[in-house]
């Protein structure tokens, strides 16, 4: 299971059909549970630090390690074969802090580039299928 935490609203929209779109072809272990907050209470959750260290976090960030598709697939694959579960970390407008980012198993960047977040829950969800294809040995993904 990928447990998906998220700043802001639920997804809704165009948005929430793409994002259903590739939910409704993921398979065990990589289904997605959606956990939204406000960007504060976001903030003050994180700054608790509530992970056990039995989880594999990770933060999405600007500012994080730009990494291809087959990576991430492998980060995925490490993490359920040491039966830990997934956390990924969706922040607000101003990313995360420096404790959450030294917290983090990995602070993963899309590129240097910003995307609106509705469009980046997209992208996340897409790149879990992807990885699930590459870990299944599908034909989704080409090299």
């Amino acid at each position: 299971m990928i447990r998906i935490i998220a700043g802001g609203k639920k997804n809704t929209g165009e948005f929430a059909s793409l994002i259903a779109e590739y939910e409704k072809r993921l398979r065990k272990p990589f289904e997605i549970s959606w956990q939204f907050m406000p960007e504060e209470k976001l903030s003050a959750y994180l700054a608790g630090w509530p992970f056990t260290g039995s989880e594999f976090v990770i933060c999405c960030d600007e500012r994080g390690k730009n990494i291809s598709s087959d990576e991430f697939s492998a980060c995925l694959s490490g993490a359920f074969l040491a039966s830990r579960e997934v956390v990924i970390l969706i922040g607000g407008a101003y990313g995360f802090s420096d404790f959450v980012r030294s917290k983090a198993d990995l602070v993963w960047s899309f590129s240097r580039l910003v995307f609106p977040h509705r469009l980046f829950r997209v992208m996340v969800v897409e790149q879990i299928y992807r990885a699930q294809e590459i870990i299944r040995g599908g034909k989704y993904h080409h090299e």
